[in-house]
């Protein structure tokens, strides 16, 4: 194996559990935040977890002065990131609560850019620029799934192409972060699901990923083992506090573990978030099984690690029978919390096709997939995973 430098970093304050939400007025206040703008769907904004963050709010004790902008899409787009900003200026607010799943993270975090640079066009952002000095932000989720809360990075769809993309720094990370399970609660059966194969997908692709980043192998491994154990339970019972706070624990480990990057499954999902309008997890829990069976043939042994952390005794088991029993686990796990496989019982549909595996191969996580994929080899597993 060939050595070559690379970057270790887990940096993100963040407190978990059971009422941590209660102590973000005072965690704004050592953030210096007066005049937060709390950053959401307008969805959310009906839910019993904003009913928590409004008590939460208005009994903080301090004389603060809170706005909402509650207009982020499911997919969100960049005239979400341009008007979360614009409230910000016109509010005189002078800090972000991030708060929702991750559609509302990625644009909290993202309106910072805006209000540091309001002549941005977030197509023209770009790494090398100076991004010192953005307003700080908390992030809260209410879904266990994206890992945005700990995430350097947002996926925001362009104007100009209609894609999405990652806007990556680590100077977009959060500067706390608060798991609570007690906000997620009320998310029904099926996003719990969803979201929940999402943070799996994430540790998944990121143990797999060929970068060399043995910290988030380690996290990525435990990752899945939270999942595998918990996930069912947080659909069955949605007040099961403990299992509602490992998936939320699981999906924070997912982000951090992504530092290393992510595989095909991502590249095939996102265009379908973009053209088809389906939600980020939903598409890739349909796409996983698929990735992972193209990959076990081409890399045998690949998923033996993975299947051990869900708990399967293939410690002696041959490489290809190890990776059989994982993806059949996977595979298992999905039907057991409700999803079923198949893209065209979500509407998608062959006529579809081209424009899906042309946004597919624009995208970078492919790139860093365990085994080379190309052109066709997308269209293919589009086509197995209808």
């Amino acid at each position: 194996m060939s050595l070559h430098l690379t970057t270790f970093s887990f940096p993100t304050p963040t407190l978990f559990g059971p009422g941590g939400l209660k102590r973000l007025p005072e965690r704004l206040a050592l953030l210096g935040v007066m005049k937060p703008l709390i950053v959401t769907d307008g969805g959310l904004v009906h839910t019993e977890a904003f009913r928590l963050l409004n008590a939460v709010m208005g009994e903080g004790g301090r004389d603060v002065s809170w706005f909402v902008f509650s207009g982020v899409h499911p997919n969100p787009i960049e005239e979400d990131v341009m008007d979360g900003a614009k409230a910000y200026r016109d509010a005189g607010c002078d800090g972000v609560v991030a708060f929702g799943g991750g559609s509302a993270l990625d644009v909290g975090k993202a309106v910072r850019l805006f209000v540091k640079r309001p002549e941005l066009k977030l197509g023209d952002f770009r790494y090398e620029d100076d991004w010192r000095g953005l307003a700080p932000c908390v992030c809260i989720p209410t879904t266990a799934g994206t890992g945005s809360e700990m995430g350097r990075s947002s996926v925001i769809t362009l104007a100009a192409t209609g894609r999405k993309a990652v806007l990556f720094h680590p100077e977009l990370l959060a500067d706390f972060v608060i798991l609570d399970p007690e906000v997620t609660v009320g998310l029904p059966p099926k996003l719990t699901a969803a979201t929940g194969i999402d943070a799996l997908t994430h540790c998944i692709e990121s143990y797999t990923c060929p970068v060399f980043h043995p910290m988030c192998d380690g996290v990525a491994l435990e990752g899945v083992r939270l999942v595998a154990n918990y996930i069912e339970r947080a659909c069955k019972n949605g007040a099961d506090l403990e299992a509602r706070g490992r998936m939320l624990a699981a999906a924070a480990m997912g982000a951090v573990a992504f530092q290393k990057d992510l595989g095909a499954t991502h590249s095939l999902a996102h265009p379908l978030s973009t053209l088809c309008g389906m939600h980020h997890g939903l598409a890739n829990a349909l796409c996983l099984p698929f990735v992972m069976e193209f990959n076990s043939q081409r890399l045998r042994g690949l998923y033996r690690r993975v299947g051990i952390a869900c708990g399967l005794d293939i410690v002696s088991a041959g490489d290809g029978e190890a990776d059989a029993k994982t993806i059949l686990f996977v595979r298992d796990l999905l039907a057991r919390v409700g999803i079923e496989l198949g893209l065209s019982r979500y509407g998608v549909t062959l006529d579809r096709l081209d424009a899906l595996v042309a946004q597919a191969v624009d995208d970078p996580c492919h790139r860093t997939n365990p085994v080379p994929v190309t052109a066709d080899d997308l269209r293919g597993l589009y086509i197995a995973a209808m």
